[in-house]
């Protein structure tokens, strides 16, 4: 690629010269006023382009229509007069309120009562009251999908699946229906890897067993839920009546591709199917070898982990080996919809201080002990502004020079049509044939305050 040469403004301001002494003081030095971290703004960035990344568009456009075709052939486990409860909760699913809204509708056109339970293990700091927050956050009330919602902490044990492990499930679920009814989205784990990931079977594993629950199962450990969490599914599904699920499977833009009921005793096999389409339907970055990720946000709407480490190829414990290979990752900000749940910042390396001044240390402590991922929680490097951060993110990357800095940034790893590429990554991103220049080379611009000029869009 031809690369410009024609000089562009430092990030360094040139200096002034020093104002006259105040009568009786000493002469303020350069050092003393300069910006923090000036020493790392040496050195011109690269320009970087907006580019478009072109997916698999496919999605659900009628979903109530979608709803009603995928329960009608499971209509017969819906008996007139019964009691049905609808578990749901999971974070940031594309018009989940609409999903569960047309579910409700149908379950009552069967003839049967609803209600809905959060099943989102500890999820809105294991309160009834932050679940609730949690489920209205994602357009979820009463009004809104037109049943009751009963939350509550509270749990039955079913017994053990193995010595030492008990199997919980939430009271008013239990108790209150004659039939449970899961609705998940099916898609690749954050935390592990297997032929059973995020759907029907962890929900019914560990949402429904909210904070107790999800407690003791996490205190086996990730490396076990592969095997676990069917183990533990099925547990269940021997001792409550769940006659099937409502499985959702998104595409790249994050948007609604499938709508489907699976029965009881297809869940196992059918789960298996629907994961590899939604791994191989995943938005994924462009790119083998980034220096800078810029992330605009992450929080629980956007992963488990705030980040998807399947999109990052990184860990608390390091790189997966999956994904792109990234030196250094800035947060900047978190979603308003994670409501203070900062978990998966310790994944950054840079973060902005805004971001660490919205973080809810209780949520967000508790969903790190309850998941064993106390680094979850680690803060990095934290600074005033966009300008500090990315410099001090070029400045610790190994054998980087701004000028030949591999820089990306997305809004979050959720939403991965839009990214800025820094000119030095740009023909690898172009070859990939999947994405087009929208904005063309520029120069990286800075407000007065310090933030990227640029928005997101």
């Amino acid at each position: 690629m031809h690369h410009d040469k024609t000089p562009r403004p430092a990030l360094e301001p040139e200096a002034l010269a020093d104002p006259p002494a105040p009568a009786g003081g000493p002469t303020p030095s350069r050092a003393s006023r300069q910006e923090p971290f000036a020493e790392f703004m040496r050195g011109n960035l690269p320009r970087w382009a907006l580019v478009r990344h072109r997916m698999d568009a496919a999605e659900v456009t009628d979903v109530a229509a979608a709803v009603v075709a995928a329960l009608e052939p499971q209509r017969a486990a819906i008996k007139p007069g019964s009691r049905v409860c609808l578990a749901a909760g999971s974070r940031g699913i594309d018009r989940i309120d609409e999903v569960v809204r047309a579910t409700v509708a149908w379950v009552r056109a069967a003839g049967a009562e609803v209600f809905v339970v959060p099943a989102m293990g500890s999820h809105g700091g294991a309160t009834p009251e932050g679940q609730l927050e949690v489920l209205a956050s994602y357009g979820m009330t009463p009004e809104s999908i037109g049943c009751e919602i009963r939350s509550s902490m509270e749990t039955v044990e079913l017994g053990e699946v193995r010595p030492g492990v008990p199997v919980f499930v939430d009271r008013l679920a239990l108790e209150g229906a004659d039939a449970i009814v899961p609705i998940n989205r099916v898609k690749p784990h954050t935390d592990f890897t297997g032929e059973i990931e995020s759907g029907l079977m962890k929900m019914i594993a560990i949402g429904l067993g909210k904070q107790k629950g999800a407690d003791t199962f996490h205190r086996q450990g990730f490396a076990t839920f592969h095997d676990l969490i069917p183990e533990v599914a099925e547990f269940t599904l021997s001792k409550v009546n769940i006659p099937f699920g409502l499985a959702l499977v998104e595409n790249g833009y994050a948007r609604l591709w499938r709508i489907e009921a699976v029965r009881r005793d297809r869940i196992w096999d059918r789960e298996r199917e629907l994961l590899v389409m939604a791994r191989e339907r995943m938005a994924r970055l462009p790119l083998d070898t980034i220096d800078v990720l810029v992330l605009d946000f992450i929080g629980k709407d956007i992963s488990g982990l705030g980040m998807d480490s399947n999109v990052v190829g990184r860990y608390y414990t390091g790189p997966t080996g999956a994904g792109p290979s990234i030196q250094r990752i800035v947060v900047r900000d978190l979603t308003g919809e994670t409501e203070g749940n900062a978990v998966g910042i310790g994944m950054a390396d840079v973060v902005l201080r805004r971001a660490v001044e919205k973080m809810d240390a209780h949520k967000t402590y508790m969903n790190c002990i309850t998941a064993k991922t106390p680094e979850g929680a680690r803060v990095a490097l934290t600074v005033d502004t966009d300008r500090q951060a990315l410099s001090i993110a070029i400045a610790s990357a190994i054998k980087v020079e701004p000028p030949e800095a591999r820089i990306v940034r997305i809004r979050d790893t959720k939403h991965l049509e839009l990214l800025y590429v820094s000119e030095p990554a740009l023909a690898a991103v172009l070859a990939t044939g999947q994405c087009e220049i929208v904005r063309p080379l520029a120069a990286i611009e800075f407000g007065t305050d310090g933030m990227f000029a640029a928005a997101m869009e």
